[in-house]
């Protein structure tokens, strides 16, 4: 599995084994262990012999956790089980309750959801070919998530309005490798991201534009030129985001990475395309004619300045 057209592949034939390492979920959840403390945690994608079960049960008592959950998958649709932790025994990673499940361990069971109703907290990598259905389970019920995702997930339909709405925003890291169903670990480069609706230090973090990249809205097209479909102007990079710029500029969805809702509003998303855009809604933003690729319409709420050249 050593490169990206494995999980391209995987998700056409929705084979989704591809399990987390243990090294990722440390780095990850070290920006979140405020969030744990005498909560429920239900991993309700995995069981006692995946990475997410190994760092909660072994962390249980430096995080203060309240219960650990898990449920097992049984792809053949044969009855699973359930494991449960409850503090003790922090570094015997098979010490637990299990009891058996009625059905196979599917997250969008009524079984498994009766179990999602006790849980504070999900932390699990769900199944990719699923992860709308994940989601549209915690937002449905309400619950706090962090997950593991296909990087371009934001901008599916079903998706981006959460992102939009500040329902759903980027974690921190970008897991580079996963153990395969036979045990093998091997890389996926820029592919996966994570996901949550917890609340973190990146969140808040402005982007300074001023000093860091002194980029200024000079109003000549070469510079940012204007979309022939939005009033807008296209800005290829972050490096590029203009400090005194107030109006709509489409920026590519890397610029998720540095979201602040402090400071920026997400106005739409563009993604169909086509010889031509046929209206002006969630069409792609064209450029001469060639349209460029999932931008995202924004506006800097706080632009250092004004200018007046602005379209």
């Amino acid at each position: 599995m050593a490169k990206n057209t494995n999980l391209v592949a995987a998700k056409a034939a929705k084979n989704d084994e591809f399990y987390t390492r243990l090294e990722d979920i440390e780095q990850e959840m070290r920006w979140y262990a405020k969030h744990f403390r005498n909560k429920v945690v239900y991993c309700n994608c995995d069981d006692a012999g995946s990475q997410f079960w190994t760092y909660f049960h072994s962390n249980f008592t430096a995080l203060d956790l309240k219960k650990l959950i898990a449920t097992h998958y049984e792809p053949s649709g044969k009855p699973s089980y359930l494991i449960t932790y409850e503090g003790g025994r922090d570094l015997e990673l098979s010490f637990g309750k299990q009891q058996p499940l009625q059905s196979n361990g599917d997250f969008r069971s009524e079984e498994c959801i009766s179990f999602l109703h006790e849980a504070d907290i999900v932390v699990t990598n769900p199944p990719w070919s699923l992860v709308r259905d994940f989601l549209a389970l915690m937002e449905l019920y309400n619950k706090k998530y962090v997950f593991i995702g296909n990087k371009n997930a934001p901008i599916c339909k079903e998706i981006f309005p959460l992102v939009k709405n500040n329902r759903l925003w980027l974690g921190y890291g970008s897991p580079r490798k996963f153990i395969t169903s036979d045990g093998l670990s091997g890389k996926v480069v820029n592919l996966s991201r994570w996901y949550t609706n917890l609340d973190i230090p990146k969140r808040h973090e402005n982007l300074f534009l001023s000093e860091q990249f002194c980029a200024r809205y000079t109003g000549h097209e070469k510079d940012y030129p204007k979309y022939d479909n939005y009033n807008a102007i296209e800005v290829s990079g972050m490096a590029m985001i203009p400090v005194d710029y107030s109006g709509v500029m489409g920026v590519p969805i890397t610029f998720l990475d540095i979201y602040n809702p402090e400071q920026f509003e997400i106005l739409q998303l563009c993604t169909s395309h086509g010889e031509k855009p046929k209206n002006l809604q969630n069409e792609s933003c064209y450029l001469n004619g060639k349209w460029k690729y999932a931008r995202i319409l924004v506006r800097n709420k706080k632009p250092v300045g004004s200018n007046q050249n602005e379209p």
